[in-house]
C-alpha cells in the first residue's frame, strides 16, 4: 500500500506518508517550531484514529520539519484565548492524543531531529520508541514561564527514574541526547545523516514480525505496568495463551524448528 495524504488545508499542519506498511506523520509548522496548536492536535488525532483502524499500517513514525521536533504548546495561541474553557479543552485534547498513541495497536517511533520541549518532550515520551540525533535537546521548560509541566509529567514519570524526572520538571533545564538516552527517554542516538535510515531500519524490523503478536504485546505491556506483580503475571499468562493459540505463533514455531523464514498470516 502506497499513499501520500496531506491533512488540513494550506498551510498543511501534518503530512502523512504510507510506504510498505510504515506510516510517517510529519509535524509541519517549522516556523512555529511545530508547536502543538489546537489545529495541530486535531490533525494528529484525526490521523491516529484512522491509523488505528487501518490493518495495512504496521508501524507509525512521528517526525517533524525544521530545526525543532516540537516546542510544546503554542503559547501565543494560549495567551490569545486565555479563558479557562479553552485551556481545559486544549489540555484534554492533548492528553487524548498522547493516550491515543499509547492505545494505538501499532508501535509508534519518535524520529527526533531537533529540540523537544514541554509538550514536545511529552510527545517523545508518549511514543513507544524514540530515535534522536546527537544534537537534539530535551526539556520540560514550562516552569520557566510559571507553568509546571503537569501533563508532560505523566509519560515522563513513566519513562524516567523518579528523581531524574523531577529534576527536569522542577528546573526546566535542557538535557542533551546522550543524557536522554542514559535516562531512558530515548532508545538510540545517531548522527543527522543516519537518522532517517536508522528509524527506517527499526520500523522495518518491526514490520517483519507478526502483526498479531506485536499488537497483542503492546497492549499487554502497558496494561500490566499498572497492575500489582501477581495480577500482572496472571494477565501476562492469559495473553501468552491467546498468543500461542494464534496461527502466527504456530507458523513461527514451525518455521523455527524447520529452519525457515516464517510466513505470517496477519
Amino acid at each position: 500500500m502506497n499513499a501520500v495524504l496531506e491533512i488540513e488545508q494550506q498551510p498543511y499542519l501534518l503530512r502523512e506518508d504510507t510506504q510498505q506498511g510504515i506510516t510517517t506523520l510529519t509535524l509541519n509548522r517549522p516556523k512555529q517550531y511545530n508547536a502543538l496548536s489546537q489545529a495541530m492536535l486535531s490533525a494528529l488525532q484525526q490521523a491516529l484514529d484512522a491509523i488505528a483502524q487501518d490493518k495495512h499500517v504496521k508501524v507509525v513514525i512521528i517526525a517533524a520539519e525544521g530545526k525543532a521536533f516540537c516546542a510544546g504548546h503554542d503559547l501565543k495561541e494560549i495567551r490569545s484565548q486565555h479563558e479557562e474553557a479553552f485551556c481545559h479543552s486544549l489540555f484534554q485534547q492533548c492528553g487524548k492524543v498522547m493516550l491515543s498513541i499509547n492505545q494505538l495497536p501499532q508501535p509508534v517511533i519518535a524520529q527526533v531531529q531537533g529540540i523537544a520541549t514541554a509538550a514536545g518532550c511529552q510527545l517523545v515520551a508518549a511514543c513507544d520508541l524514540a530515535v534522536s540525533v546527537d544534537t537534539a535537546k530535551f526539556a520540560t521548560s514550562g516552569i520557566n514561564v510559571g507553568l509546571f509541566c503537569s501533563t508532560p509529567a505523566v509519560p515522563l514519570s513513566r519513562n524516567l527514574p523518579r528523581k531524574q524526572a523531577m529534576e527536569l520538571l522542577l528546573t526546566g533545564e535542557f538535557i542533551d541526547a546522550q543524557t536522554a538516552l542514559h535516562y531512558g527517554l530515548i532508545n538510540r542516538v545517531v548522527t543527522a545523516e543516519q537518522l532517517n535510515s536508522n528509524v527506517q531500519a527499526l520500523a522495518e524490523s518491526i514490520v517483519a514480525k507478526s502483526t498479531t503478536a506485536i499488537r497483542m504485546g503492546k497492549q499487554m505491556f502497558y496494561k500490566q505496568l499498572e497492575m500489582p506483580l501477581t495480577d500482572a503475571y496472571h494477565y501476562a499468562a492469559e495473553v501468552m495463551v491467546c498468543n500461542i493459540m494464534d496461527e502466527d505463533a504456530k507458523e513461527g514455531i514451525d518455521a523455527f524448528t524447520q529452519k525457515r523464514t516464517p510466513v505470517w498470516k496477519s
